[in-house]
């Protein structure tokens, strides 16, 4: 049974491996990972983990970045995916991003797992107070549209943006 939990330096191997997986080049949503970061060493991914666990925490200052809960889906010590859950909308992340972005490794999809994550962190959203989040996905990609709608997802727009075209999505809590 697949569970969230707060990104730890303890399953750096597992995360390694899910990375490998998805491939080199390849953006992992969910995962807040930015092309400057040094994951492949112990200190390194150590590094990466404080950073998004700052990030999530109200007394730790930001980096002109949005708060945000990161969670990795992990069954066992298999790293099977993330998702993360951004407190609030800037100008980007209204046009492109959303509140949630997630992300499951290939060898771990269509069996409901990103379904499934998006419904918990959606409780997480109801426990921050928002009424309602957007949630976009690239417009080729029906699986992801399809975990969307499952959660209540109502499109409001299919959008030209300066990363591709997105639907944008959203759910009423």
């Amino acid at each position: 049974m697949p569970e969230l939990i707060a990104p730890t330096v303890r399953l750096h191997a597992a995360w390694l491996a899910a990375h490998r997986e998805w491939g080199p080049g390849l953006h992992e949503d969910g995962f807040g990972l930015r092309p400057s970061d040094e994951v492949t060493s112990p200190a390194g991914f150590a590094a990466w983990v404080a950073r998004l666990t700052d990030q999530s925490d109200p007394a730790k200052p930001l980096d002109g970045r949005v708060r945000c809960t990161y969670r990795w889906i992990v069954e066992g010590d298999e790293v099977l995916g993330g998702i993360a859950l951004r407190h609030e909308l800037d100008d980007f992340l209204l046009r492109v991003g959303g509140h949630i972005g997630y992300g499951v490794r290939p060898s771990a999809r269509r069996r409901g797992i990103a379904s499934w994550a998006l419904g918990r962190m959606l409780d997480e959203a109801r426990r921050l107070g928002l009424d309602r989040v957007l949630v976009t996905c690239e417009v080729d990609n029906a699986a992801s549209a399809r975990t969307i709608m499952r959660n209540g997802g109502v499109l409001e727009d299919i959008r030209d943006t300066e990363l591709g075209t997105v639907r944008r999505y959203w759910i009423t809590l």
